[in-house]
């Protein structure tokens, strides 16, 4: 299924930005760290399914996803609240520059956590470890209930819970947690925490009794208040919950019923407009609701094709994952890696950083993030297009 390859590589390319970390001056005001998370998330996609490298003139999507990350790391703020990324990068966009959101820090998390299995350096471990202790320290996850919350606030040092929930949070950590479990071998802390979390998801499905296990985005949709970037939630819930069930295989039984149910409901949502193929929002009514758009879509085709995620090879790992023409194999494990001594929140490093990048350098608002609308789109069209063809 090489057919969209050309698309969707384009569609990564323009994201780079300079230093090939996926820091766009184009999106310089609109960037926060959540951003740049999800974006990493699409490159780590590339490099977990050997997705093409379109030419030898830049870096592997492994090592752009490690440039990444290298600059995210040296934002952990430990100025309050001991530590956490704010929901801003840049001081010029200061709605966001004290609230400390949870779909930051789960990126984050997530992101370390897959770049140790892609990796096998454990330093990446040690800062997804860091991540989660910091998460339950504050409370954004809660370490009883396993809920995910949006954030705290660093101007009263992180002492009151925003308890606002969003499914993508939660998502976002349950499957981060799936793959440190995975990489672990099985380690059980992660095992529990899994199965924990994805309890706590079942919060995002059954709306009412006779729309059992049909998700629906619990904060919004009810009353039909959702805003455009609430509207793709179910798609990212759909490819974070399905790919939990390949790092942690016993949580399979209890997923798919949930996402199933969902799928069907999606389907049949999936009947207005002119072809009767546009995808409404609720997937609860059992039929076309009126409500089109993008994220709707995808959420559709994410849920749906995930139907089929469990005849696909699992993402690929340490030694699997190759790189362009002529180049090795990604550096030795090690457990050595840097300790966080930023203590403001920081632009990228500027300069053009080396194209091989394996060991970490040594650098170390009250309701649902903002997401920048360009960004998401393509990085939207870039999930459900990669996850298609490995499918296929």
């Amino acid at each position: 299924m090489a057919l969209y390859d050309d698309v969707v590589t384009e569609a990564l390319l323009s994201q780079l930005g300079p230093n090939f970390d996926l820091m766009t001056e184009q999106h310089r005001g609109s960037t926060g760290n959540d951003d740049q998370a999800f974006w990493t998330f699409t490159i780590l996609e590339a490099a977990e399914r050997n997705f093409p490298q379109p030419d030898d003139s830049m870096p592997p999507w492994l090592d752009i996803a490690v440039n990444a990350w290298n600059s995210m790391v040296v934002r952990w703020n430990t100025t309050d609240c001991n530590g956490g990324f704010t929901w801003q990068i840049f001081p010029d966009n200061p709605n966001g520059m004290d609230y400390k959101n949870s779909i930051s820090n789960g990126g984050f998390f997530q992101i370390s956590a897959r770049l140790a299995r892609a990796t096998g350096n454990n330093t990446y471990l040690d800062w997804a470890q860091k991540v989660w202790d910091w998460s339950e320290e504050v409370g954004i996850v809660n370490n009883e209930t396993y809920t995910v919350y949006d954030g705290v606030d660093a101007k009263t040092n992180c002492a009151t819970v925003n308890k606002h929930q969003f499914s993508y949070t939660q998502a976002v950590y349950t499957y981060g947690a799936a793959v440190m479990y995975n990489y672990t071998d099985g380690d059980a802390a992660w095992g529990n925490r899994t199965s924990k979390l994805l309890e706590a998801a079942k919060v995002y499905f059954s709306p009412f009794e006779n729309a059992t296990d049909i998700m629906f985005e619990a904060a919004c949709e009810r009353q039909g208040i959702c805003n455009t970037d609430q509207k793709s939630f179910k798609g990212y819930v759909s490819r974070f919950v399905w790919a939990t069930a390949r790092m942690a295989p016993a949580t399979l039984a209890e997923i798919q019923p949930l996402l199933t149910a969902s799928a069907v409901g999606a389907a049949k949502a999936c009947s207005g407009g002119d072809s009767g193929t546009t995808c409404g929002q609720k997937w609860y009514t059992g039929a076309y609701d009126g409500v089109p758009g993008l994220g709707q879509q995808m959420s559709a085709l994410e849920t749906v094709q995930g139907l089929l995620s469990q005849q696909a090879a699992p993402p690929l790992k340490a030694g699997e994952i190759k790189h362009v023409k002529g180049d090795d194999d990604t550096a030795a494990p090690t457990t050595a890696g840097p300790t966080a001594t930023s203590t403001t929140a920081s632009p990228a490093p500027t300069g053009t950083p080396p194209k091989r990048v394996n060991v970490p350098t040594d650098d170390a608002a009250t309701s649902d993030s903002a997401i920048s609308s360009q960004g998401w789109v393509l990085m939207g069209l870039c999930l459900v297009t990669a996850w298609a063809m490995a499918m296929a």
